[in-house]
């Protein structure tokens, strides 16, 4: 970190928000720290002689007069081998190093570099002496982990040509090669520093055309969202959003996974630190952690820190997806993020907005899901970051500030029910207020890798469940004996649905993930039975004939009997599903 200097005098604090008499010049957003603790802050705001501080630790014992000192650039991360597997802070200070040394809480003002400056990586070189690079250039790479090779990219806006580059073992902060520039040699090592808040550049964005394949079913068949796209999951209290973005982070196809925990109950993520380093990934089956990156800030936490967490994970997430990454963000929660925004306006004292939020809500949800997306990014290579942002509206009132500005820069709207929570059914993803806008383009991704007829048997299904719902208002004023046996089929086959495709044990070994051709399987021969049921009552049969097939308690308990590699299984009881009218 660059030396600081006393750039001015603590004036008034209001507790997070610090404003000081300035000394010398200072820019908006630098990094600021308060105090002899030299507490970190950022510059928010700076008029005439005064600027206003927002500080990421506790305020207590700051008083009239302390110096604020400035280090001339902005609040920034560092990137680099490393930041796999490991867990930080909002501002990104490395908890387990932390621990080593405070143990059980975080002394005020503490500083450790984010990358061990003693580990060396061995670095291999791929480019060579006098070679013209570029922005973006892949200079080399590190294997990282077993699962993910970090590629070292020439940080923008440096361009020239080789004068050396080595081969060897290196710590983050030794030179590993020296770029001719315009202006000079520029040492180049494997440790860079990115400002949160300035979205990394990209040679120009792609259409996001393959889908993020998660092994729930809900959300693969129902409303896919894609690698690159912006989903909001917004629930009440116990609705279980954590429970979503958990299940995402271990079983979904994206090569990293940014986990931020901002703003929640610390027993949440006390439950992501002890089980993350526990699990195998699916793919690898390597612990898990060799894909990960946790952020954790929860409640008790410092609450302007929520504000830094949520641009630290997705500057982390940019620099993977500029290697040629597909990151997923998890921002569990971006209601938390915004109640900060809120506390920090109040005391800044700026005119509110609805339900007291600051005026700038939107725009700030706005910069922040515009930063995902599928890009040709500058070495050449696609690279794709997803955020999936779970919003906490309270008393789970959709009508929120917060959810319907996020409404309004997202694509896919995952609504978790209360109802469906209360009863158990997980995911509690409600298919009546939940949507996608990328069926169109994954849609055909479906079709052609998997299987032609994916849409129109999704359709089939939506079709089915929309019937149901209005046949459920029909039966709360007449009774369910008052329908014919054909809407009670109806009513039957949509039951089945939800509790055999719908609903997922994520503590079965066999039905907490499922793959898309078990998934195809498992919608078509519930499809086709409600196809074939329907024309055998046609035929004078009656609905309690059709529930004593043998064929119907096998898809009831399909989900825990076959697995994903017993595709086989499921051929057979599709074919028995195709003799029904035989």
């Amino acid at each position: 970190m660059k030396k600081e200097n006393i750039i001015g005098k603590v004036r008034r604090v209001n507790g997070p928000v610090v404003m000081g008499e300035v000394i010398t010049s200072c820019n908006m957003l630098d990094t600021a720290q308060v105090g002899e603790e030299h507490l970190i802050g950022e510059i928010v705001k700076i008029e005439d002689a005064i600027i206003t501080i927002q500080v990421y630790e506790d305020t207590t014992l700051i008083r009239p007069d302390d110096p604020i000192y400035g280090i001339g650039m902005p609040l920034s991360v560092e990137l680099g081998p490393g930041l796999l597997g490991n867990i930080f802070d909002g501002i990104q200070r490395p908890l387990e190093d932390i621990q080593k040394i405070h143990q059980f809480f975080i002394k005020r003002g503490t500083q450790l570099p984010a990358l061990d400056r003693k580990k060396k990586w061995s670095f291999a070189p791929l480019v060579k002496k006098g070679e013209n690079v570029k922005p973006g250039t892949v200079l080399g790479t590190v294997q990282e982990t077993k699962i993910i090779t970090h590629r070292i990219i020439l940080p923008s806006p440096l361009q020239g040509k080789i004068k050396d580059i080595k081969k060897g073992e290196f710590t983050v902060e030794e030179t590993i090669a020296r770029v001719e520039t315009e202006t000079g040699t520029e040492e180049i090592s494997m440790l860079q520093k990115w400002p949160i808040r300035k979205p990394r550049p990209v040679r120009d964005r792609v259409p996001a055309t393959a889908p993020l394949i998660t092994g729930q079913r809900v959300i693969d068949t129902l409303f896919p969202v894609a690698k690159g796209g912006c989903c909001a999951v917004p629930g009440g209290f116990g609705t279980g959003k954590t429970l979503v973005q958990q299940q995402l982070a271990k079983w979904s196809n994206a090569d990293i996974i940014v986990y931020i925990g901002c703003g929640e109950r610390g027993n949440e993520m006390t439950d992501v630190l002890l089980s993350f380093p526990e699990l195998k990934d699916p793919a690898s089956d390597l612990p898990l952690m060799n894909r990960t990156i946790l952020i954790a800030n929860t409640s008790n936490m410092p609450v302007a820190a929520r504000e830094a967490s949520i641009y630290t994970g997705i500057t982390i997430a940019e620099y993977y997806r500029d290697m040629g990454y597909d990151v997923a963000v998890m921002a569990d929660s971006t209601s938390r993020w915004a109640e900060a925004l809120r506390e920090l306006s109040g005391r800044m004292e700026e005119m509110p907005a609805e339900e007291g939020f600051p005026p700038y809500l939107a725009t700030r949800l706005a910069e922040f899901y515009e930063r995902a997306g599928k890009m040709n990014t500058l070495s050449g290579q696609n690279g794709s970051v997803t955020i999936i942002g779970a919003v906490s509206p309270p008393g789970g009132d959709f009508s929120e500030p917060v959810t319907q500005h996020t409404k309004r820069f997202i694509r896919t709207f995952w609504a978790l029910d209360r109802h469906l929570a209360n009863e158990r059914h997980y995911p509690a993803i409600s298919w009546i207020d939940s949507y996608s806008e990328y069926l169109d383009t994954i849609g055909k991704w479906w079709d052609e890798n998997i299987d032609p007829q994916w849409s129109l048997f999704r359709s089939q299904i939506m079709e089915l469940l929309q019937k149901e719902v209005r046949l459920q208002q029909v039966i709360k004023l007449v009774g369910a004996d008052a329908l014919p046996d054909s809407q009670k089929f109806i009513v039957e086959s949509c039951r089945m649905f939800k509790n055999a495709f719908l609903q997922q044990n994520a503590f079965d070994q066999i039905d907490m993930y499922s793959t898309v051709k078990r998934q195809l399987f498992m919608l078509k021969i519930i499809v086709r039975f409600y196809q074939h049921g329907a024309e055998l009552l046609k035929r004078g049969f009656t609905l309690l004939q059709i529930k004593e097939l043998d064929v119907y308690k096998k898809i009831l308990r399909m989900k825990f009997n076959y697995s994903n590699d017993e595709l086989d299984k499921y051929e057979t009881l599709l074919q028995q599903v195709e003799r029904m009218l035989s």
